[in-house]
Formats: structure tokens, C-alpha cells, sequence
């Protein structure tokens, strides 16, 4: 779609201000008046991205739009069914997989998309409560739902399941499949300065990082090569097909100041309570293994609702290691020497996660030859 931002006219921007007014993040209009894209049209769409776990640029664009459609929609205004084709979304979506978590369904993760674990879910229910079990959200089984007292309240329902899926994988890493996505590629190189860019840097960082993994014992596999770029949405299919236990996108940053620099980390987070738990402990690791050992800025670890955060069954995690607009981070992503770092630092995080906080060591100081060893003595 076309991208919109402020100073635009026509009937896609009378369609956005329509939009913003349903969902209350925008005053009602004259009817009469012209559709533009003014200031308190780009204020709305900025207060509904950081609303919503989005890039916060007051511009709308297939994420942004997306997300705005979706959050038109409350349980009970349309039939809800699992479509492989073209999965249903919508924050209709997101009740009822959030509904069916506090009740003791085991609907996944409550990410806005109907999937097959959310129709499993409902059938589950739909059969305990003598529905017509098809799977099918309609106005019976929204009425049942509504009836019902939930099992649990409030906190994080589906974090239980999530942790016991993990201590049930075990703290070993030989056998766990590891899809890596550097970013960009192809036509599409990210952010460039001075030679350097993101797509090559990140895929030898991706390289460094499937050559240590693949020492432990782990399946590693690339989302693309030099010459590709799929888009996140093919990238999050990529993992799920692959059966991933973990999804890491590694990623380089840019921006308009020349001082912002470090590194962070984003798991899936609405920034409301849903929350992918697992990511959220993995992209803390990472953020403080890497940040220890490289002293770079630590700018933190964020929930945001980005396609291959949201889209992914399994735990996912996007890295960005730094600005290659700062003088200084361009420097250290530039030296090979650091990219083997940042690779060391992201493996001995997947395995803290694993650990589970057992036979662990302070931050920054287990080595990769360590893990090795580890791995050694428990096979």
C-alpha cells in the first residue's frame, strides 16, 4: 500500500481519519470538511503505534494500517474461524485466544491471529460445554464465553506452559533447531554508511553465529542468503515450518543523530500484559551477555508486535547490535574480531536460557570454550 503521512489528502486518508475515530484516538470530525492528513491526524497515528508496540513514525504504513483495521474489530462482530489460506486477525482474535487462556485453554500465544492452536483451543471448549464443535467462534459459543468464569485472572496464563515447554526440552543444546535471520538482503542492503552494510554485516554475523551453534550440536538454519530478502512474513513461515525452537533476527540500526548508539533487544509484547514470557527472558540475556562484553550502550529490551515477533509460534527474539550511524558502534560492527563477540554472547544467552538458572555463571564470563566443555560433560 501506499505510505501516508502528514500533508496527504484523498479518500485513503478520510478512510485512516474514519479509522482513528472509531477506535477513540481521534475526536469526530465535520463530515464536510476535506480529508487530510493534518498534525492531530499524525499525533493519533503516533499515540496508536506506541499503543500498540509499533515504530513510532506517524506514518502509515502496511504494519500501521494492519493494526488499525484489526483493532476495529471486539469478540462477537464476526464469525471467527481458522482460514489456512489466509489466517483471520483482528483484536476480536486477540479476546477470544485471551478468553480461552483464562479458562485453562491452551489457545498459544495470544498474538491476534487464528491459528491452528487457537481452533484446538476452541473445539476443546466448544466439546466441554456441549457446543456444536466446529471450531467456529459464533454468537453461541461468544455467549458461552461470556457466561463462564475464567480459572484464571489478571498476570500471564499462558507463562506456566511456556516455562514447562522449556525445562521439558532439557538444558542441552545439542539436537535444538536455531533459525537465524539476518536481516535485509538482496536489492534491499538497510542501513548503509560509508560502505558498510547492514544486510552483509548481519549475515556474517548470522555465519559466525551458525558455526559456534553448529560446534554444540545444534541445527542451525539461515532464513536467506546474499541475494534474497523475504519479507518478515515469509521469514516467521520459515520458522514455523521448520518446526524452530528459537527465531533470532539480527539486525544493525540507523538514525538521523549521529549520537544514538548501543545495542537492544525486542520480544513479542503488546506492551498490555501480552507477552511472549520465554522471548522476554531470552532478550534480556542477550541484551546483558552482549552488552557486558562488548561495553556497548545498553538501550534495553522492548515488546513490540512486529510480523516476525507476532507471526512465529515458537520463541523469537530481534537483535539490533548497534548504529551504524554512531562513529563508534559503525567501528566495532566493522572489526570481525567484534562480530565473534556479539555471536559468543548471543549463543551463551540461548544457553542461560536453557539452564534455567542452574550451574549458571555471572554475566560476561561464560565462554564459549566453557559451553563447549559443558556440552561435553552432559552428553
Amino acid at each position: 500500500m501506499q505510505l501516508l503521512r502528514r500533508g496527504d489528502v484523498g479518500s485513503d486518508v478520510a478512510e485512516i481519519r474514519s479509522t482513528l475515530t472509531r477506535i477513540g484516538m481521534l475526536p469526530p470530525t465535520d463530515p464536510q470538511a476535506p480529508p487530510v492528513f493534518d498534525q492531530q491526524v499524525e499525533h493519533a497515528v503516533r499515540a496508536f503505534q506506541q499503543q500498540r508496540g509499533l515504530i513510532i513514525d506517524g506514518i502509515v504504513g502496511p504494519a500501521t494500517y494492519r493494526a488499525m483495521r484489526d483493532a476495529t474489530f471486539s469478540l462477537g462482530d464476526r464469525p471467527l474461524a481458522f482460514l489456512m489460506s489466509q489466517p483471520t486477525t483482528g483484536d476480536d482474535v486477540l479476546m477470544l485466544q485471551e478468553r480461552m487462556l483464562e479458562l485453562g485453554y491452551d489457545a498459544g500465544r495470544a498474538n491476534g491471529v487464528f491459528g491452528q492452536q487457537t481452533e484446538q483451543a476452541l473445539k476443546n471448549f466448544q466439546r466441554d460445554y456441549g457446543l456444536i464443535v466446529d471450531g467456529m467462534c459464533g454468537p453461541d459459543t461468544v455467549r458461552a464465553l461470556r457466561q463462564l468464569q475464567p480459572k484464571v485472572r489478571g498476570g500471564r496464563p499462558q507463562l506456566l506452559r511456556e516455562q514447562e515447554r522449556l525445562r521439558g526440552a532439557g538444558s542441552r543444546l545439542s539436537g535444538k533447531r536455531i533459525v537465524i535471520d539476518p536481516g535485509h538482503g538482496g536489492q534491499d542492503r538497510g542501513v548503509v554508511v560509508d560502505g558498510l552494510s547492514e544486510a552483509d554485516l548481519m549475515l556474517d554475523l548470522a555465519r559466525r553465529l551458525e558455526g559456534k551453534m553448529a560446534a554444540t550440536g545444534m541445527e542451525a538454519l539461515l532464513t536467506r542468503g546474499p541475494n534474497n530478502c523475504p519479507d518478515e512474513a515469509e521469514r516467521a513461515r520459515f520458522a514455523n515450518e521448520a518446526g524452530a525452537d528459537l527465531i533470532l533476527s539480527l539486525h544493525a540500526d540507523g538514525n538521523s543523530s549521529p549520537h544514538a548508539q548501543g545495542v537492544a533487544t525486542f520480544h513479542y509484547g503488546t506492551g498490555n500484559g501480552a507477552s511472549s514470557t520465554v522471548g522476554e527472558a531470552l532478550a534480556g540475556f542477550i541484551q546483558r551477555e552482549v552488552t557486558a562484553r562488548t561495553s556497548m550502550w545498553n538501550c534495553g529490551s522492548h515488546p513490540k508486535t512486529w510480523d516476525l515477533l507476532r507471526l512465529t509460534r515458537c520463541t523469537a527474539v530481534r537483535v539490533e547490535a548497534g548504529y551504524l550511524t554512531n562513529t563508534e558502534d559503525r567501528a566495532r560492527l566493522a572489526t570481525p574480531g567484534f562480530r565473534d563477540i556479539v555471536a559468543e554472547g548471543i549463543l551463551v544467552a540461548v544457553k542461560r536460557l536453557y539452564l534455567l538458572g542452574k550451574d549458571d555463571q555471572p554475566t560476561g564470563t561464560f565462554t564459549f570454550n566453557d559451553l563447549l566443555r559443558y556440552e561435553m560433560a552432559k552428553g
